[in-house]
């Protein structure tokens, strides 16, 4: 489903109310906080972003791309674990999450690459759109779609950080044994700390 500016927009706010509560509050109280989002019922995949203002520099991104409950609890468990448990950093103080902004990402069902040579895996992506995760064995990783557009990756750079990610040689991709997912995403955030929410447009490009 296509989610509204409005619906984003309490999207956003909900997940930053999860890492205030979280932060602040010695008897955390999930259920106040689903009670305010009661209204997304629906499955869908959620990632949450968040980032120091105004540089934009990465503090925590967790989430779940093929989640087994209702938006509105994924949400929050995404909120506080990119908070807290991000594994790249230590935990955000509630002092420091003062000064940074908040994303939502909602992903729609990723769906299986069916393809098994370089040429036939790379025709099927496109850069700014597809989100892409990776299954081998146990390995397992996941990039968002705004990810290589951020960082000014081809298409082959992009898989290879898919498998380096993933803890896998950059190449792994191209022996057509490893599963490969697609997604796409709506993308919802502050454009200042507690400030509007804005919906953000991945431009999609043919970079091969």
């Amino acid at each position: 489903m296509e989610y509204s500016i409005e619906q984003g927009s309490k999207l956003v706010k909900a997940a930053r109310n999860s890492i205030e509560l979280y932060l602040t509050t010695y008897n955390f109280d999930r259920k106040i906080l689903e009670k305010t989002i009661t209204e997304h019922d629906n499955i869908n995949g959620v990632f949450v972003t968040i980032e120091h203002y105004p540089t934009r520099t990465l503090r925590g991104c967790m989430g779940f791309a093929e989640p087994k409950e209702k938006l509105s609890k994924a949400l929050i468990d995404a909120a506080i674990a990119a908070a807290a448990e991000d594994s790249r950093f230590v935990p955000v103080s509630h002092m420091e999450f003062e000064h940074m902004v908040v994303e939502v990402s909602i992903l729609d069902k990723p769906k299986l690459i069916i393809a098994s040579t370089e040429a036939a895996i790379k025709n099927s992506i496109k850069i700014g759109r597809d989100g892409l995760i990776l299954k081998y064995g146990y390995h397992e990783a996941i990039l968002l779609p705004n990810v290589p557009i951020e960082n000014n990756w081809t298409k082959e750079k992009y898989l290879d950080n898919l498998c380096i990610k993933a803890g896998l040689k950059e190449h792994v991709w191209k022996t057509g044994q490893a599963k490969l997912y697609a997604f796409t995403t709506q993308i919802f955030r502050e454009k200042e700390p507690r400030g509007e929410v804005e919906e953000v447009k991945t431009h999609i490009t043919s970079k091969s």
